[in-house]
């Protein structure tokens, strides 16, 4: 499979707009976790071919891989996946936000507002905010 555009849903849906209700509805951080951990679930398994070095993140303590492409349609699609379940949730949130976007729109959205909203930087180990910082760098260093 080499079109993005087709590869998940995600980013059209869940949207950020949708990931912010869940949020909102998910009362207390042991809820929030659980969702993330089950937005993790929605995310598709990356073919072993795109787990390589050349799509690895750097930056994350977990392996993560990042494969994107500009679609015909204008927009960046994005394909992503780690070994760890947090990751993996955290990562749907990310491209709930980016995936299927313009490039304005991905360099535009204020990703701090965002993670402050949602309640992520109060609540995550500093390692793995730098590993979400870094998912959202990718991104942002592809997507010009």
């Amino acid at each position: 499979m080499s079109d993005l555009a087709s590869y998940t849903l995600i980013g059209l849906e869940p949207n950020a707009d949708s990931i912010r209700q869940q949020f909102a509805a998910a009362h207390g951080w042991e809820n929030q976790y659980r969702l993330i951990i089950q937005l993790g679930k929605q995310l598709p398994v990356l073919p072993g071919e795109w787990q390589q070095q050349e799509y690895r993140l750097k930056g994350c303590e977990s392996q993560a891989w990042l494969k994107g492409e500009l679609g015909a349609d204008g927009n960046w699609h994005f394909a992503c996946d780690s070994d760890a379940r947090i990751v993996r949730g955290l990562i749907v949130i990310v491209l709930a936000a980016l995936n299927h976007q313009s490039a304005e729109v991905i360099q535009a959205f204020d990703m701090e507002a965002y993670f402050t909203e949602l309640g992520l930087e109060k609540h995550l180990s500093p390692s793995r905010g730098n590993g979400l910082r870094a998912i959202v760098l990718a991104i942002r260093d592809q997507a010009v």
